[in-house]
């Protein structure tokens, strides 16, 4: 990056991270990540080609019923005290047409790494009361949890299965603009 290169830094008061996945293949169950940051690096005002690292803190984990968290942070799941963080290092950004952009990048949960694409539908930027320029992203994908070594599941006495394999990720990001 050259000296044109502006580095954004997530806004976690004004964030949040969000997935999806079936249970028991008749509903939804969806949770949260409360602990995460993360920056964006854009030279001038492009933001193809961008470079974004994402951290979570998978501790943070929040379905809204403690007993589910508690076997989430397991070794059966996130294992969080062996594996701390998931990781997301973007290797491309694309724009794919209007506000839409193709992020690619290496996802890393419980020590395995993939690559991954996700879609981000830029909202805009705008400047807040206290002078601070901030841009919104709202972010979207996909990810097979047993690619990640998040295998544990368990069959009802009708044959489904207690967790789909499919998480849909939804985030809404605002970035704020570091001096």
């Amino acid at each position: 990056m050259n000296a044109t290169a502006n580095k954004w830094a997530i806004d976690p008061t004004h964030s949040e991270v969000q997935f999806k996945v079936k249970h028991l293949v008749i509903s939804t169950v969806t949770g949260s990540f409360k602990t995460f940051s993360g920056d964006a690096t854009f030279e001038g005002d492009k933001l193809e080609n961008a470079k974004i690292h994402f951290t979570i803190d998978p501790a943070s984990i929040d379905t809204n019923q403690e007993q589910r968290d508690g076997h989430l942070k397991s070794p059966d799941f996130f294992d969080v005290e062996k594996y701390p963080a998931i990781t997301f290092e973007s290797t491309s950004v694309k724009h794919a047409k209007g506000d839409l952009y193709k992020i690619s990048g290496n996802l890393t949960i419980k020590g395995v790494t993939k690559a991954v694409e996700i879609e981000a539908e830029h909202g805009g930027t705008a400047v807040d009361p206290y002078g601070n320029t901030k841009m919104g992203f709202e972010v979207t994908g996909n990810v097979n949890r047993k690619d990640f070594g998040l295998t544990w599941n368990a069959v009802t006495e009708a044959g489904s299965v207690v967790v789909g394999e499919t998480i849909k990720l939804m985030a809404n990001i605002q970035l704020v603009k570091q001096a």
